[in-house]
């Protein structure tokens, strides 16, 4: 698949690519969440009447779908075309002679007359047209069958269902492969991974959310989903020591996850904050008479687990677990004034595919996919160096993602009190009204603000 890069826009859903066949565009359509439809491009055009003469200049397209059943459809972006003016424009194009029988319902095939108005609301009139034959709809129902509010069991952490499938088709999830996510929390992943067909299994150092309350749990989803056969397990240990066996070759397919980096639930792993009181030798429960840690109500003390620890962590897994061509796919949040591509955690035997922003402002985070092509010899490090970067001689940055809980709740505090301030001289100088003012000053902003992060990313 190609495209001319400079012919994308943010200001408009349509982009021409070029596919090898038809067949291909519906292959691509089985799998694609955040594409609407393909239709095979007749021609385009400033005005209907261009498009005509387009459409006109092929003429052997036209005598395959003489005799099949079809219909057309008047489609708008950014407009409207009244009900009444639609079938004039249909029978405009009347000159393909088409003889089957005209099928609203469930015809063989269907054909589509565009009109692209712009994102401006002032414009009313379109300013480019296109005609074709449409191959298929790409698969965003499946948003709505994973749609967080219709599932049984949820935490505060689950991630959105969109987000959730787009991961999967990055982690390249499929039948005959397996997957795991280490910081399962409610298991999105597990969900939807499993659903293209891959085995999945999912660990979490907090058994709470694994287990949840009732008859709501993780279990629950995998019967509201249908997935009992590919959801393996879920199991409850910190990631950090791991019980999973050595493989030559490694173990997964595939690691979709979301680490957790503290806005909704800070992560952890075992151990002391204060190293001086971590026991160096397990310890015998008084009443019991027994080693506390075999008890079954004993819970083991963990501490905060920094984000740009976690992150660096997660790379050397994957290296030591992803068999040759796996995929890592993770979020990695960070604050946008001090990111830079150098922030990633890199490894010799890991290669980036793709680096996503999703911005909020302030702060946005990034998806990040690499694929392991080589084998660990056990030698090779990680880069760049993890931890405070300004308390380093030989790199005077601080990585975008370290110490991101308190600094995004500190923005938060910071955002909040300016806020206040601001709508209070607002109300002091002009009442209601100038409330109303700044409040829409404030939407525009926003917008702008994620229109440049839309367009710091294109040019990424």
């Amino acid at each position: 698949m190609t495209y001319n890069p400079s012919d994308y826009s943010l200001e408009s859903p349509f982009l021409i690519v070029e596919i090898d066949s038809a067949e291909k565009a519906a292959s691509l359509l089985k799998r694609a969440i955040l594409i609407k439809t393909i239709v095979e491009l007749w021609g385009t055009g400033s005005s209907w009447d261009e498009l005509i003469e387009k459409v006109k200049e092929h003429p052997e397209r036209w005598p395959q779908y003489l005799y099949t059943t079809f219909k057309f459809s008047v489609v708008t972006f950014g407009g409207t075309i009244e009900m009444k003016d639609k079938p004039e424009i249909i029978n405009r194009f009347s000159f393909t002679g088409f003889l089957g029988k005209i099928d609203l319902k469930n015809p063989e095939e269907e054909f589509l007359l565009i009109a692209d108005y712009g994102i401006d609301p002032n414009v009313k009139v379109a300013h480019t047209f296109y005609m074709g034959r449409l191959i298929g709809h790409g698969r965003r129902d499946l948003i709505d069958k994973f749609n967080v509010k219709k599932r049984k069991y949820i935490g505060n952490t689950t991630m959105d269902a969109e987000l959730s499938l787009i991961m999967a088709n990055q982690a390249l999830c499929g039948p005959g492969k397996l997957v795991y996510d280490p910081f399962v929390g409610t298991g999105s992943f597990l969900m939807t991974c499993a659903h293209f067909g891959a085995m999945t299994v999912g660990s979490d150092i907090d058994g709470r959310q694994i287990r949840g309350k009732g008859k709501a749990s993780i279990q629950s989803n995998c019967e509201q989903y249908n997935l009992k056969g590919r959801v393996l397990d879920a199991l409850v240990f910190d990631v950090c020591h791991a019980p999973w066996r050595k493989i030559n070759g490694g173990l997964f397919d595939a690691i979709v996850t979301d680490p957790p980096y503290g806005v909704r639930a800070g992560a952890k792993t075992l151990g002391r904050k204060d190293p001086t009181k971590q026991a160096t030798e397990p310890r015998m429960a008084v009443e019991e008479g027994v080693l506390a840690h075999l008890l079954p109500d004993y819970i083991p003390p963990t501490k905060p687990y920094e984000m740009s620890e976690v992150v660096a962590d997660l790379l050397m897994f994957a290296v030591k677990n992803l068999v040759r061509g796996g995929r890592l796919v993770y979020w990695l949040p960070t604050v946008t004034e001090d990111y830079a591509i150098d922030d990633l955690p890199t490894h010799p035997c890991m290669e980036l595919v793709s680096n996503c922003e999703q911005a909020f402002g302030q702060w946005s985070r990034r998806l990040i996919t690499m694929e392991k092509v080589s084998d660990w010899d056990g030698e090779a490090a990680l880069g760049p160096p993890t931890g405070d970067m300004n308390k380093s001689t030989t790199v005077p940055k601080r990585q975008g993602h370290f110490g991101f809980r308190n600094r995004y709740f500190a923005f938060n505090i910071v955002e909040n009190a300016k806020r206040k301030k601001e709508l209070k001289e607002a109300y002091q100088k002009g009442g209601p009204e100038a409330v109303a003012a700044y409040m829409r000053q404030s939407e525009e902003k926003k917008k702008q603000g994620q229109q440049e992060a839309d367009s710091r990313q294109q040019q990424e």
